[in-house]
């Protein structure tokens, strides 16, 4: 099993729970249903630290079914973190997060996730094929064997991503963009509802990334919601139809017609923004 490598990154920590409690009607809201049951993620007062220094900090959202989100912020913004605490992967200070309403221990089989690539064990001496195979476990359920139809499955992901011809060959012998694939088909064979992918067109060819956004693409014209970490501001207006702009906390966040503004890009970069070329050409064709 391809495995993710824990050690890339400090572990973080909890923070004192006095001083970093939940918002006081948080816990009844919970507790009596109010939250939103068709919200495919539900983010409430959430904030994380890394030894005891926060990284993100109260963070409050609720995103929109059907939508291919954009995750923008400047180097150590926190937007792996964000991901990585939705999916229980690091502890969180405080803070809810809810699937359809549920936590995430009870959807697992609705959320999907593509890591970066660097976070994985390459190195693993398994197949595509048999990573791919790895999606459909909620389905199969461990230590049982990977039925036809399952194996099916698998393939026809690896097909949709342009891989079915390298099937069996290893993982450690594809090039940076198929690894990429592969995971992201890793990702489709699941069938989730809600998908999470963490700078998938970083690293890769041209032809990769116009695969990878044509299956976002398809995904949200199926109803899915895919949360995307990204960095190259000149394709936000392009890929995406929400954004959310993030600096440990929530800078802006919304369709991306009205989010994505120079005014909070800067609000966002503050004077890192003068560094970014792509940015001042972003914002070039940005309405005022």
């Amino acid at each position: 099993m391809a495995k993710i490598d824990s050690d890339k990154e400090d572990v973080p920590v909890q923070l004192n729970a006095s001083s970093l409690a939940p918002a006081p009607d948080m816990s009844r809201r919970i507790a009596t249903g109010d939250e939103h049951p068709v919200c495919p993620l539900s983010i409430h007062d959430m904030t994380v630290a890394y030894h005891r220094k926060p990284v993100l900090w109260d963070i409050d959202l609720d995103m929109p079914e059907g939508k291919l989100i954009g995750i923008v912020g400047p180097n150590g913004a926190g937007k792996s973190t964000l991901i990585k605490a939705c999916l229980d992967l690091i502890p969180k200070a405080s803070g809810l997060v809810s699937y359809y309403g549920k936590p995430y221990s009870k959807q697992r089989g609705l959320v999907g996730y593509v890591p970066q690539r660097e976070s994985v064990d390459w190195d693993f001496p398994v197949s595509a094929l048999d990573v791919v195979a790895m999606g459909r476990y909620g389905k199969i359920g461990w230590c049982r064997p990977v039925s036809k139809a399952h194996k099916k499955a698998a393939f026809d992901a690896l097909d949709r991503v342009g891989l079915a011809d390298y099937a069996k060959r290893q993982i450690s012998q594809l090039s940076g963009g198929q690894q990429q694939r592969v995971f992201l088909a890793r990702a489709l064979a699941q069938e989730a509802k809600v998908y999470f992918m963490d700078e998938p067109f970083a690293a890769v060819d041209a032809a990769t990334e116009k695969a990878i956004v044509q299956i976002l693409h398809d995904l949200k014209s199926t109803g899915r919601t895919t949360l995307v970490v990204h960095h190259d501001l000149q394709t936000v207006r392009e890929y995406f139809d929400w954004v959310v702009l993030l600096n440990m906390r929530i800078v802006a966040a919304g369709p991306v017609e009205e989010v994505f503004s120079q005014e909070n890009l800067q609000k966002t970069y503050g004077g890192k923004l003068t560094l970014l070329d792509q940015a001042a050409q972003a914002m070039a064709g940005i309405k005022q």
